[in-house]
């Protein structure tokens, strides 16, 4: 199939839904992405609000994952799939179990703790209690890039600020959570059920089947780190 005109946020949920899979930004599957398929002028609206607002409002609707997912570039993921995702991405561990097991990274660390004590925080507020030194702070935006492409973080909604009559500005700020926190119980008894191995077949043959266009080497790019 090929992929309609995203006219609304609205569009978004439903074809985020049927499809499970959905890139922000062009990649290198045709037509496989928010950027393609929405009218430029809604894509820079300048005042008329488009995909980059619309993000917060998909994520709380369509309860569905939303991070940094697809080489490094953000993709929303439907809950159907993102348990099978997850477990493949992290391997079958979680992260307390890297941590055990000595195979954590020492800066990932720090940011999943703090996620662990408080569930939702803001990205200047989880940078502050993690970053104590310039040099920290210039690595920060890689650490979470890293631990949403290895399906332990991921983004619950956009906040904006507001200026003096009230009216939002700006870039929206990200929150950050965890699949557990944001999914809860729903996701803890799925995301181990499958081998990571056969949730990478599972969603491979999906893909597949949903991007007959793709080739092989896309597909897996899709799937792994």
């Amino acid at each position: 199939m090929r992929f309609p005109i995203l006219k609304s946020a609205e569009d978004i949920v439903s074809l985020v839904e049927e499809i499970g899979f959905l890139p922000f930004f062009r990649g290198d599957i045709e037509g496989f992405s928010i950027e393609e398929c929405t009218p430029q002028e809604l894509w820079w609206g300048g005042d008329v609000w488009g995909p980059w607002e619309w993000k917060g409002p998909i994520i709380r609707t369509a309860k569905c994952a939303y991070g940094k997912f697809y080489k490094g570039k953000a993709m929303y993921i439907s809950k159907r799939f993102f348990p099978d995702f997850c477990n493949f991405r992290r391997d079958g561990y979680d992260f307390d179990s890297r941590m055990d097991e000595g195979i954590a990274r020492g800066r990932d660390v720090p940011v999943m703790k703090e996620l662990w004590r408080e569930p939702v925080l803001l990205s200047k507020e989880l940078k502050a209690r993690v970053c104590t030194s310039k040099e920290k702070k210039s690595g920060f935006d890689g650490i979470l890039t890293r631990l949403q492409m290895m399906g332990y973080v991921n983004i619950a909604d956009f906040v904006y600020e507001r200026d003096k009559h009230g009216k939002e500005y700006g870039w929206g700020l990200a929150v950050y959570t965890t699949p557990e926190a944001f999914f809860g119980e729903e996701f803890r008894e799925k995301v181990y059920v499958r081998t990571p191995e056969q949730s990478y077949a599972f969603l491979h043959n999906y893909l597949s089947s949903l991007l007959p266009w793709a080739g092989e080497k896309q597909i897996d790019g899709i799937l792994s780190l």
